[in-house]
């Protein structure tokens, strides 16, 4: 047996819960921005991942048109910073619905840096940021995909490992689960892809 859900008949709470519910675990883009007027912005965002490689380009969907929405359209940057497990709850913290002229940061006690080439700030605590200028907005109703490339990386060396990349064991990142569920690190492997 098996329960089939279209847009034209879908569960009583509508598709939204259960695509978040389903597609999971979801890596968390927190991401940092400053509106044309000078206030800085800080939001975690569940619709997220590496869109291209050459040009490296991130994406970010952002259900409605929130803060982060109007302040990457009007500045044309944002940064995604890469949280870790033990900021968890600072993390969800941010997605409380401040308004435009609070700035989350001083809201929720961290530490705001000047970032390398952008000017929305990246967050002192969490051990990555990704610097990004706007390549793309695509509308799609009622959501906006924000697609961002990427003009610098920030790392910080406790998470490094010898091969000059984040050790994932170190980094520790959260993920979105379902309903108010946050995920932690889980467990890994090595698995080669199969060659000819």
């Amino acid at each position: 047996m098996r329960t089939v859900y279209t847009p034209d008949d879908p569960p009583a709470r509508g598709l939204y819960p259960l695509l978040t519910a389903s597609v999971a675990p979801r890596p968390i883009a927190w991401v940092s921005t400053v509106s044309a007027d000078g206030v800085p912005n800080l939001a975690p965002y569940s619709f997220f991942t590496v869109a291209c490689t050459d040009p490296a380009i991130l994406s970010v969907t952002s259900i409605g048109h929130k803060d982060t929405h109007r302040n990457v359209v009007d500045t044309g940057e944002f940064v995604v910073n890469i949280g870790t497990e033990s900021l968890m709850e600072v993390m969800n913290a941010t997605s409380a619905p401040f308004g435009p002229d609070v700035d989350e940061f001083e809201a929720t006690g961290l530490t705001s840096v000047a970032s390398d080439r952008v000017s929305a700030p990246r967050v002192a605590e969490a051990p990555i940021a990704f610097e990004c200028v706007r390549h793309d907005v695509i509308d799609l109703g009622t959501s906006a995909m924000l697609l961002g490339r990427v003009v610098s990386v920030t790392i910080a060396d406790d998470v490094l490992a010898a091969d000059g990349l984040p050790d994932f064991n170190s980094l520790l990142p959260p993920s979105r689960l379902g309903r108010h569920q946050w995920g932690y690190a889980p467990r890994t492997r090595e698995l080669p892809r199969p060659v000819k």
